[in-house]
């Protein structure tokens, strides 16, 4: 009986390197639709078998390194068990985000990555694709545009001053230094003549002349235009917003802060978020003393539902988290009471000079009365989306002001798209219900599907949503959209903190939730993807 090889180059000087090839299984070990962990010359690779031919893959998925092994295959792509990622596997393209990068096919490259061949601008091509938005569905749109030969002007424009990084790393690992989060760095868009305007922000959008005018005052055409300029955190309108070490976590330089100022300190966190959640966990062995304040029973009440989020309350309880529920900020109170001030400076000459003076936060005044002492507050109670450049435009805006795409990420202006977290779509999931999901690997896919339509390959959004949340070092992972679901079928323990929970609307499966439980939540996504329906009666 034959056997089936791999090969892969071992790590040597880029001018000498050696190919080794090794036998690694028998074909009768491996089944149609199978895939299994081989290695070579010390190298782990994915070896797959679908539609009767062998693949090589690099193992370790192009996002966190997970390993594919352990995911799950069907038909020719192979999901990562951890954040839902897909790869072809005869190819190794990437299929679904959040990964962006494809796996090496046959043969493994250095660090496991591979960038999918990219072409550049053509010269004299004067056809301008617009991204305004320095976020991931500007960087997934502007890759996809080159990974189909789109050969004219490629522009991004970001009020931010950095690149485009991960920004889902903020609330996890706060000490980040912003270069270690780029998604890409300056070489790979100068290589694919994709241009970066930074700390640059656009002030006015004309649909007619097809135009947008900077805040310095300059005016870029387009042929197609991507607006992708993502949320703004909700401020607490309260009085005492203004005092030392009230802070939000919207930036590296944020995250940063919020890290400096925690160690010892009594730390208030306002919001249930999952962001505020992962941030009471990163505080744990830092800050002397954590309180959580929600408007809600239970943490993710309204996207998990009250039997995880339970879960969540209980495992931050245990390690000493404090919890207010049902409770809202009324005022926020510096030293001596006071909110602020300033003083008045007489100078020569009669003239006059105000100081504005920022006192030090002492205590947080709950609606109930109750008064925790403070001395830093962190502030997460929702966004608002990044919208006011198309207010007076015929883009349709909701009425909470978000922009209304349809499944090609439309608006209803031509040549007008926008994705990531400032729309609402279609989900084809939901019946295609209109929603507004601000989930990294969403935000990815529309990119793709803005690009593949400017091109004007028709291409609708069909995507599961996928994100994962951690907590004590433990991952949460959830798929679908279980908005409306009536009931949560647990396979597993919850009190042991190992389950799977399917959420059960019209007697099928509609979501997953899984602790300790890999790759089920993956399984499950490719089934909402791919079919067949789950029933609920599948699922007992």
């Amino acid at each position: 009986m034959s056997e089936t090889k791999a090969e892969s180059p071992l790590s040597a000087p880029e001018d000498d390197q050696d190919e080794v090839t090794e036998a690694v299984c028998l074909e009768s070990d491996l089944k149609e639709g199978q895939m299994m962990e081989v290695e070579v010359g010390g190298h782990t690779l994915l070896l797959t078998r679908t539609e009767g031919k062998y693949s090589a893959l690099e193992n370790q998925c192009t996002h966190y390194g997970a390993p594919l092994s352990k995911g799950v295959i069907s038909g020719t792509h192979v999901r990562c068990p951890w954040h839902g990622s897909c790869f072809n596997t005869h190819t190794g393209d990437v299929e679904e985000f959040p990964g962006m990068d494809s796996l090496p096919c046959h043969k493994t490259i250095r660090q496991g990555k591979r960038i999918k061949h990219m072409g550049g601008a053509e010269p004299g091509n004067s056809r301008t694709a617009l991204l305004i938005g320095g976020g991931a569905t500007s960087l997934s749109c502007a890759e996809t545009l080159r990974q189909e030969n789109y050969s004219g002007r490629i522009i991004m424009v970001s009020r931010d001053y950095l690149l485009p990084y991960d920004k889902t790393r903020l609330s996890k690992v706060m000490n980040v230094q912003s270069e270690s989060i780029l998604l890409r760095g300056m070489e790979f868009y100068q290589k694919y003549d994709i241009e970066v305007w930074l700390k640059k922000e656009a002030k006015c959008l004309d649909t007619e002349a097809k135009t947008v005018t900077f805040d310095d005052g300059t005016v870029q055409s387009y042929d197609h235009l991507l607006i992708s300029t993502g949320c703004r955190a909700k401020v607490l309108d309260v009085p005492g917003m203004d005092l030392k070490n009230v802070l939000m976590l919207e930036t590296p330089e944020d995250a940063r802060q919020i890290h400096a100022v925690c160690e010892g300190t009594r730390v208030v966190l306002v919001g249930t978020s999952f962001v505020g959640m992962e941030v009471a966990s990163y505080m744990l062995n830092k800050a002397s003393d954590i309180t959580v304040i929600g408007s809600s029973d239970i943490p993710y009440q309204n996207t998990l539902g009250k039997e995880i989020g339970k879960i969540t309350l209980q495992m931050l309880a245990e390690k000493g988290v404090k919890f207010h529920m049902n409770e809202f900020v009324t005022e926020i109170r510096g030293a001596n009471g006071t909110v602020n001030s300033h003083i008045t400076v007489r100078l020569y000459k009669s003239r006059r000079l105000k100081m504005f003076v920022c006192f030090q936060l002492k205590d947080v005044v709950l609606k109930s009365g109750a008064v925790i002492p403070a001395d830093v507050l962190i502030v997460g109670i929702g966004v608002n989306p990044n919208s006011e450049l198309l207010r007076g435009t015929d883009v349709r805006l909701d009425h909470k002001r978000f922009v209304v795409v349809d499944k090609f990420m439309k608006t209803t202006v031509p040549d007008v798209f926008c994705g990531g977290d400032v729309c609402t779509f279609p989900l084809t999931i939901a019946e295609d219900q209109q929603v507004n999901i601000g989930h990294w690997q969403m935000a990815q896919a529309h990119g793709k599907v803005v690009a593949l339509n400017m091109l004007g390959r028709a291409t609708q959004l069909n995507s599961v949503p996928y994100y994962w949340t951690v907590q004590l070092g433990r991952t949460i992972r959830y798929a679908g959209f279980g908005e409306g679901y009536t009931e949560i079928i647990i396979k597993g323990k919850v009190e042991d903190r190992k389950f799977l929970g399917l959420y059960i609307k019209d007697e099928r499966v509609v979501a997953a939730v899984s602790l300790n439980f890999d790759p089920a939540v993956s399984a499950v996504a490719e089934r909402l993807l791919s079919g067949p329906v789950i029933t609920k009666m599948e699922a007992q």
